[in-house]
């Protein structure tokens, strides 16, 4: 996760969406009201508060205007410098979770919260099965074309959602893939191979099952596109679509039995998770 954007060691750039429809701006500029209070407090400039903790006087001051992510040690520093107490340093937990969009934050929030999850994907390898290489050639293939660092900082946050898997208490995780998304070689062969090899690896997993949807499938539940299914340890259900960038969150009990209804008939239709695991090592051989 260190792969993001940075002038200087400490910190990251925020140009990604840091507007009104993302909190992560307005924490980032509250920690640096904070940095900036303490340095006055000390009685120091931008260019000595730098100078004592080994950055630029102009990071100092992306930092104290919330354009920078400061890193851990960045934190640190800043806090033994200016005899802040553990004040600022205490802040590196909402400034961790400020280094991602809030949709990424809700969404691991969700994927945290459930004991079983199910997802279907038609266009694409479902994210939380993608390899770093994969997810950066799919960022990368996105248009209007993204800046290089909202292509990192995506790539990190999809990586860092990952962790599930090595979870105490794992989810059990179903993922129904298009036979096509198998085949489309998104980022060239080798990173193709690679993908494959990943989704043999983890559909290994003892509370994982992989799907293989067939495109000659005539009979066919998956034409309204991709979603996931989320149950809630608390008992809830929740449905989840992402279209065109656009993600709703559906909570309705009769709208989330329609979708558990069609992810049922879509399990049925695709190849059973073995045969699944022999056609994926076919493609992979044909790759």
């Amino acid at each position: 996760m260190d792969n993001v954007d940075r002038d200087v060691n400490g910190t990251e750039s925020t140009d990604w969406n840091a507007g009104s429809e993302d909190d992560s701006a307005a924490v980032l500029k509250a920690v640096g009201r904070q940095i900036k209070l303490w340095r006055e407090l000390a009685g120091m400039r931008q260019s000595e508060l730098g100078a004592a903790i080994g950055y630029g006087e102009e990071l100092i001051s992306s930092v104290e205007r919330g354009r920078r992510v400061p890193r851990p040690e960045f934190l640190d520093k800043a806090d033994e410098v200016l005899d802040a107490r553990g004040l600022i340093s205490g802040m590196k937990k909402d400034v961790a979770e400020a280094r991602y969009p809030k949709k990424v934050r809700d969404l691991t929030k969700l994927e945290s919260e459930a004991f079983e999850m199910g997802s279907y994907a038609n266009h694409a390898i479902q994210a939380l099965l993608q390899t770093e290489e994969y997810a950066r050639a799919l960022f990368g293939l996105r248009r209007p074309a993204h800046p290089e660092e909202i292509i990192e900082q995506n790539v990190n946050a999809r990586m860092a959602r990952q962790d599930i898997f090595d979870a105490k208490a794992a989810p059990i995780l179903s993922f129904v893939q298009e036979e096509v998304t198998l085949r489309r070689p998104l980022g060239g062969r080798m990173v193709l191979r690679r993908q494959l090899e990943r989704l043999l690896e983890v559909g290994r997993f003892r509370n994982v099952d992989i799907q293989v949807m067939p495109t000659n499938r005539e009979d066919y539940a998956g034409l309204p596109g991709a979603f996931r299914l989320f149950k809630l340890r608390g008992g809830s259900a929740l449905g989840y679509v992402e279209a065109q960038h656009i993600t709703r969150l559906i909570s309705t009990p009769t709208e989330v039995q329609l979708l558990e209804m069609q992810y049922g008939i879509i399990r049925a239709q695709a190849m059973t998770p073995q045969d699944s695991l022999t056609f994926i090592e076919k493609v992979l051989g044909e790759t």
